[in-house]
Parts: structure tokens; sequence; C-alpha cells
């Protein structure tokens, strides 16, 4: 038992690891950034996780994404196992089932705001008009529907970062992933943007796990996880 385990009922749970490891090999040493972290994460939960440079959150963050897969351990979304799947499986499941925000917005420079968020229902063959119609309320309910035939560089950085939460919904994920969100921002802009976040992850009963080092942005999460030493400690 870690930091990370709590008594839930097993319906309620939405990510479930167990014994989770992870180490990198740097030349002839090895580092262990995960060891034997177990938690379990309820759906509509919002869950921060925080922690010093090096303390593996993102790491974290890549094996419940299936960017990456663990050394040793399980991990568990919403009753598939998903790090014994393959690549290719992987990135289907991630694909269909997870979204993803990352600090530098990640959005692609050669498509406007409306075709970078229609990207995933595109990817997915969700593109009909349910699709569209659902993209363009996400894009108002941010404030950016008139900016929909703007390209990203045309857009201020709060801006793009908006683009990229209603990209990371557009495709309605089981699961949101955040990795800093807001570290790209100044302050203010920061705010903004988390207020809009929270809101639409309330609104949309979603389940949103989410890397800061901020503890105005951790202090508006249901529940606050430290990673220290490759392990859950609070």
């Amino acid at each position: 038992m870690n930091a990370g385990d709590r008594n839930v009922a097993a319906a309620d749970v939405i990510v479930s690891t167990r014994g989770l490891g992870k180490i990198y090999q740097d030349g002839l040493r090895q580092h262990t950034v995960l060891h034997d972290v177990n938690l379990d994460i309820t759906r509509g939960e919002f869950l921060v996780l925080m922690g010093r440079s090096g303390s593996g959150k993102s790491t974290l963050l890549h094996l419940l994404s299936g960017i990456d897969v663990p050394g040793s351990g399980s991990i568990h979304i919403d009753g598939e196992r998903i790090d014994t799947l393959s690549e290719k499986r992987r990135t289907l499941f991630r694909r269909r089932h997870i979204g993803l925000v990352f600090q530098f917005f990640n959005l692609i420079p050669a498509l406007t705001v409306l075709e970078n968020v229609l990207l995933p229902l595109e990817l997915n063959a969700g593109l009909d008009v349910g699709g569209r119609d659902y993209a363009h309320g996400l894009l108002e309910r941010v404030g950016l529907e008139r900016f929909a035939h703007r390209f990203p560089e045309q857009l201020s950085g709060g801006e793009q970062q908006r683009v990229a939460i209603v990209r990371a919904l557009a495709h309605r994920p089981r699961l949101v992933l955040a990795d800093e969100p807001t570290g790209n921002l100044d302050d203010d802009t920061g705010a903004e943007v988390m207020q809009l976040f929270t809101q639409l992850q309330r609104d949309l009963a979603m389940t949103l796990v989410m890397v800061t080092h901020s503890q105005a942005v951790a202090g508006m999460a249901q529940r606050r996880l430290v990673l220290g030493e490759g392990t859950l400690q609070c």
C-alpha cells in the first residue's frame, strides 16, 4: 500500500495502477524513475500530481497515456489493461479514449484553429455533423469561435492553450491528461485558462489528471498527490 491507495468501489475507478515501476538506462547506470506506484483514480475526479523536477510526474503521465510502457506493474484504464497492448493498439486506445494537453500547446501551425480541434475526430472517423457541432460548441464556450479560421500563430499564448484544451476534449475522451498546462503562461493568463479548464471538467464530468508545480492550480483540484523519489508520498 502507498499514498495513492484509497477505499473506493471498483465500479467508480477509471484508472488503476499496481506495482508500477520504470527504470531508464543511462549508459552503464540504471535510474529508477518510478517504484511500486499504486494508484486509483475515480470517474470525474480532478487529480493533481506534484513533486520536484525529475520526481517522475511526467513519466507517470506518459505511462497512463500509453506513450511509454512500464518496466513492471500494471495499468488499467476503464477496465482495459493497456501496458500489455502493442504499440499500435496503445496508440489507437489513446487516440480514442484519452485527451492530452501539453505545456507548449503542440498545435499544428499549418492548420486553422478549427482544423486543429477537428483533427482527433478525423483520426477517429468521427468527423460527422454531430462531431463538428460539438467542437464548435466547445470553441464557443471558451470564447474562440470567432477565431475558428485563424492559424495558431495569430493567437496569444492563452488562446492557443484554450484551443489545445478544446482539441483534447473534442472526441469526448474518458480521461484527460495535462502536463503543466499553465507552465508557459503568465500568472493572470494561466488563472483564466485554469478557470475555463476546471469549469469544463465539472460540466462534462470528465476525469482530469494534471501535473503542475503551481500551488494555485493544485488548490483547484479535488485531490493532490506528491511524487518523491519515484513513489507517491501523500
